[in-house]
């Protein structure tokens, strides 16, 4: 459960760190490449938040002093029971929260896609539906149509129905439906993050002003027939989660604008996209590189010598207290751990390497280890990372205390 917790702070944070990044990059991306580019480096946001849970680089592993904990360690005083109840408390919170949050978004796509009535194929690819609960919009994830209004027709004109219609198929080719996927799967994890919601209005409407740009873009003259279009449509119905709708009425006024701006060609198309690249790379490499153990740092080196490697050291290592059901089921067992030592000695990544039996002295195990403290490894005479292997033996070889 700790782990669960922890993943989830450590990706809340760079969560958090790259909305204010591109928050604050904005204004400059917008220079740059336009509407489109800052599209674009919302990538930064998966990757950074998906990056400490790749694989890191590989720790030194070296093999450590056993642990014996004996059955009498039972007349310790126990660990009380509040120390382990409250991460479970925040996870099922959590668990809660996003489950309230998948059955709000699942019931919103639903209503949507009912609300649309029976749909009847058009002569130009897209779907006519007999009721508009919010429509022009690309419906659908895995086959995604566009579907119009009943009135299509009658309320656009022959050159503005074929703006709108190219719109939605932007958004179908640059596979933005895709994208609100994500948005509603991260909205569902991250429930609880203060700053999600401004990101994905954010979001939303950077979608919108890059798929205008890409549609109004090559035909520079139909700029103001386009936002005739945008004034005609205005979105009065609750959205679908997962739809791309034409009709945005809280990001009308800006998409007017955009749409009044000249398209800038004083810096080059490149270094805009050089630069949303880097800052893709290069956030996600941090991340990743702040997992336990990456960064290089720690590496296994392929053949250290002996002076300037010296590996980490224990230097207290409580036994753990021997559970009281093994114990009243005159059980005995062994388990081996491999424990990440951070630069400072303290404890980072726990993990059971094996156990006889199976998951029966693997909790006590890994909270002991978590308080345990080391002198850390040396490389050339500088703290380093490095991993121990510690086998621990849990012996039933005393009499069972008086009660």
């Amino acid at each position: 459960m700790t782990e669960l917790l922890q993943g989830l702070v450590q990706a809340s944070l760079w969560l958090a760190l790259a909305v204010l990044l591109l928050a604050a990059l904005r204004p400059l991306l917008r220079r740059l490449g336009g509407p489109a580019l800052v599209y674009r480096s919302w990538w930064l946001v998966p990757l950074v938040v998906l990056a400490p849970l790749l694989p890191g680089a590989p720790l030194a592993l070296t093999d450590s002093t056993p642990v014996l904990a004996l059955g009498t360690a039972l007349r310790a005083p126990p660990v009380p029971d509040d120390a382990r109840l409250w991460p479970l408390l925040l996870v099922a919170l959590w668990g809660a929260g996003v489950l309230l949050c998948v059955a709000v978004q699942s019931r919103a796509q639903r209503r949507f896609e009912r609300g649309m009535g029976s749909l009847q194929a058009r002569a130009d690819g897209t779907w006519q539906a007999s009721a508009d609960p919010g429509l022009p919009a690309l419906v659908g994830l895995w086959a995604p149509r566009v579907v119009v209004g009943p009135d299509f027709e009658q309320r656009f004109s022959a050159a503005e129905r074929d703006l709108i219609v190219q719109h939605e198929r932007q958004h179908r080719r640059h596979g933005d439906h895709w994208a609100n996927a994500a948005l509603a799967l991260l909205r569902c994890l991250f429930w609880f993050h203060p700053l999600l919601p401004w990101a994905t209005r954010r979001f939303l409407c950077d979608q919108e002003l890059a798929c205008d740009a890409r549609t109004v873009d090559p035909h520079p003259a139909l700029r103001r027939l386009y936002a005739n279009a945008l004034l005609k449509a205005q979105l009065v119905h609750p959205v679908a989660p997962m739809a791309c709708h034409w009709r945005s009425q809280p990001m009308l006024k800006e998409r007017i604008a955009m749409l009044k701006e000249q398209k800038r060609t004083g810096m080059p198309w490149w270094s805009g996209q050089v630069l949303v690249v880097g800052l893709c790379a290069g956030m996600a490499a941090v991340a990743w590189a702040s997992q336990g153990g990456a960064g290089g740092q720690g590496a296994l080196a392929a053949d250290p010598a002996p002076a300037a490697w010296q590996p980490a050291k224990a230097r207290q290592m409580a036994p753990p207290v021997y559970p009281k059901a093994a114990f009243d089921q005159g059980i005995s067992g062994r388990v081996v751990l491999r424990v990440e030592v951070r630069a400072d000695g303290t404890p980072g990544d726990i993990r059971v390497l094996s156990s006889q039996p199976a998951g029966v002295f693997d909790e006590v195990s890994v909270a002991a280890a978590r308080q345990w403290t080391f002198d850390p490894a040396q490389r050339d005479g500088k703290a380093v990372a490095a991993a121990l292997q510690i086998p621990l033996t849990f012996a039933m070889n005393e009499p069972e205390p008086a009660s």
